[in-house]
């Protein structure tokens, strides 16, 4: 459908929300509103970025309870597009916790998206549903959308391929576990009982083997078969089993709102093993020793104005908040980062230069080879070696180095490029954290 051209009567005018959300896309993504005074008050997550965002512009928004405060203070709006809807629920729940909107009530705590988990180094491996997932020895999906819907797949895979959740530590060798008596989930047939030995390690790992093919995706076969008893059942007139068997495929099909484990990386999630994350930057990045200090810069303003930087310091792989310095800009005008990587680096490097003070064993802007770019520019003109320079692509997660046409990628579950994104993350929030500090003490006199 066409829509109506906007205004053009006074050619820089500022268009309002109500006619800007009508030149969004139809993708998924992110919408952040704005006040007056260019602070996000509000972020959401759409399927259809032009849809979802315009009916906050209808009249029942207005009158609306949950959404009639909010309009009165929107001023503005802008959007993210991502690639799925899961995409965007992941990226409205990090903007959330990064910049604490005042009318999103929800997502400003910790919490991250769960996960499930298979442990594949024990015996018998159990299946759990956590959002605290080891690193290592497990087979991960996830992050997932909704811990509800998580479950209830969870709970009608358990009852088709039988695995156990429970803790018990389960050793074939130990004859104890002979006598051990098996929970109800044996008597329902929801687990074939390993800790009384009823199954062999070769038999229970068959159907661990079965169900992670349907995670992977194979569980086409799966579905069609639960389908055609659900029909069987419906023409047999047992619609309470219909019923329970159309619930099945509905939790099964759930088992899609979920991200990649490789791709959207929750680094809040992980613990990092500080030694083994610089162990790696060590060897990725080809240092004669073993890096002890890493500064992160990144750069925050809202709408081109109040423009801030943060620099964090970790020492041996731990945030070292002794360390930190925040910065006002002073020669930015509008949205320049690259201008102010350069300002930053001269002001907190020329100082360190005056004065003899110990330089970073890595600095780590965040951005591309253009914010890297801008960096080394910074340290030409003030005529000194920089430290290992290099910049962490958000996109991506691409690692640029001077000099280097190609980035370097790591593996997306290393300790080297977690500790990195540990930094990025922690200099990001450091940042938005001064500017709306900034802009609190400004509206508030």
């Amino acid at each position: 459908m066409a829509m109506d051209p906007l205004p053009t009567d006074e050619k820089d005018a500022p268009i309002g929300p109500a006619l800007k959300v009508r030149s969004f896309p139809t993708t998924p993504g992110v919408y952040l509103m704005k006040d007056d005074q260019g602070v996000v008050i509000y972020v959401g997550k759409a399927r259809n970025l032009r849809s979802r965002a315009s009916s906050y512009f209808h009249k029942a928004a207005a009158i609306d309870s949950r959404t009639a405060d909010l309009i009165k203070h929107i001023a503005d709006i802008d959007y993210l597009e991502t690639g799925t809807e899961v995409d965007a629920l992941l990226t409205e729940s990090r903007l959330i916790k990064d910049v604490q909107p005042r009318f999103n009530k929800d997502l400003k705590d910790g919490k991250s998206f769960p996960y499930l988990q298979i442990r594949m180094r024990e015996e018998f491996p159990r299946v759990e549903v956590t959002r605290k997932p080891r690193s290592r020895g497990v087979k991960l999906f996830g992050p997932f959308t909704s811990v509800r819907g998580l479950r209830q797949a969870v709970n009608v895979l358990q009852k088709i391929f039988q695995f156990r959740n429970c803790s018990l530590d389960i050793r074939e060798s130990e004859p104890r576990w002979r006598w051990y008596r098996p929970c109800l989930l044996h008597n329902i047939r929801q687990c074939t009982a390993p800790c009384n030995l009823r199954v062999t390690r070769e038999e229970y790992r068959k159907q661990i083997r079965g169900l992670r093919l349907v995670l992977e995706g194979r569980k086409g076969r799966l579905i069609r078969e639960l389908k055609r008893e659900m029909k069987e059942a419906a023409v047999a007139l047992q619609f309470e089993r219909a019923a329970r068997l159309r619930d099945s495929v509905e939790a099964l099909g759930k088992l899609e709102l979920r991200g990649d484990v490789n791709k959207d990386v929750q680094p809040h999630v992980f613990v990092i093993d500080p030694r083994r994350g610089l162990a790696g930057l060590r060897k990725a990045l080809h240092l004669r020793e073993t890096p002890r200090s890493i500064e992160g810069l990144d750069i925050a303003h809202l709408g081109g104005e109040d423009t801030v930087a943060s620099l964090v310091c970790f020492l041996d792989g731990v945030p070292f908040k002794e360390g930190y310095r925040k910065f006002k800009l002073r020669t930015i005008q509008g949205i320049d980062d690259f201008a102010s990587i350069r300002e930053v680096v001269l002001r907190r490097f020329r100082r360190a230069a005056d004065d003899e003070s110990v330089f970073p064993d890595v600095l780590l802007i965040d951005g591309g080879k253009g914010q890297l770019n801008a960096a080394r520019d910074a340290f030409a003109a003030l005529g000194i070696e920089p430290p290992c320079l290099i910049s962490l692509a958000k996109q991506d997660e691409e690692v640029f180095l001077p000099g280097e046409k190609e980035p370097l990628v790591l593996p997306r579950r290393s300790a080297a490029l977690r500790l990195l994104q540990s930094v990025r993350d922690e200099a990001h929030r450091f940042a938005q954290s001064y500017l709306h500090t900034l802009r609190r003490k400004r509206l508030n006199g």
